[in-house]
Parts: C-alpha cells; sequence; structure tokens
C-alpha cells in the first residue's frame, strides 16, 4: 500500500491543475485502512512524505478512516454507487471522516482528486489488507 500512496504522489507531479488546487494545502492527513494508518503530508499541494503508521506522535489535521475493500472500490475505474466519492462512502457507512473539517471542506475538490488518481488503471496497483 505504500507504493500506491507514492505513485499517486508522482501521479500529482504529472498533473499541473492539481497542484495548483492544493498550492495551499500544507497539512497532514491519516488515512486508516482497517489497522494499517498512513501519514500523508502535503507541502504547498506536493506529496512531501508518506510515513506508516501508527503513531501516537504524528500530528494531523483529518483522517479519512475506511476499510481497504472499500478503498479498492473506490478506485474502481467506473466505482459504484457510493464508492465514487469521499462523502459517498460516509453515507453508505463505508468510512469516516474525522479532525478538522473545514480544512477538509477547503481543500475538497484537491483532496478528491488527489484520491482518484489511483483509480483503476491510472496506477494499476491494489491495495492488500
Amino acid at each position: 500500500m505504500l507504493q500506491k500512496w507514492i505513485a499517486m504522489g508522482e501521479a500529482l507531479e504529472r498533473h499541473p491543475h492539481l497542484l495548483r488546487l492544493g498550492c495551499l494545502f500544507s497539512e497532514t492527513v491519516l488515512i486508516q485502512l482497517g489497522e494499517d494508518e498512513y501519514y500523508l503530508t502535503f507541502d504547498k499541494g506536493h506529496l512531501a512524505s508518506v510515513v506508516p503508521g501508527p503513531s501516537r506522535k504524528t500530528p494531523w489535521r483529518f483522517a479519512l478512516r475506511t476499510d481497504a475493500d472499500a478503498m479498492n472500490a473506490f478506485w474502481q475505474d467506473i466505482p459504484a454507487a457510493g464508492f465514487h466519492d469521499v462523502f459517498g462512502l460516509v453515507k453508505i457507512g463505508r468510512a469516516r471522516v474525522d479532525g478538522d473539517i473545514l480544512v477538509l471542506v477547503k481543500n475538497l475538490r484537491f483532496f478528491k482528486e488527489f484520491l482518484a488518481l489511483g483509480r483503476g488503471t491510472t496506477l494499476g496497483l491494489e491495495v492488500s489488507a
């Protein structure tokens, strides 16, 4: 899974419109897939680092908590209803968002499009739990 996040960070660099969207986003985000945790640190829209957890010492602004199966469904080329969007996952009870929701909402388009970089043929990597 760590390789998937790194590949998504590399893909981000090839999307100038996303870098423009995220130019004011410099935060650490916790992504929790089941028991696995990943701390994604963004610096002005660039993915600066990905650190596997768990860690009680790493501060984060908001967290997306879901399971590997839901994330794999989200990353399909054409996701099923409810798996197409971060808040779709929340609505169907397959994810939870914690922390500073205002920071997420202010940067929602950037974050959603970053997560969509992991879709199907974009990277060809699957999540393993």
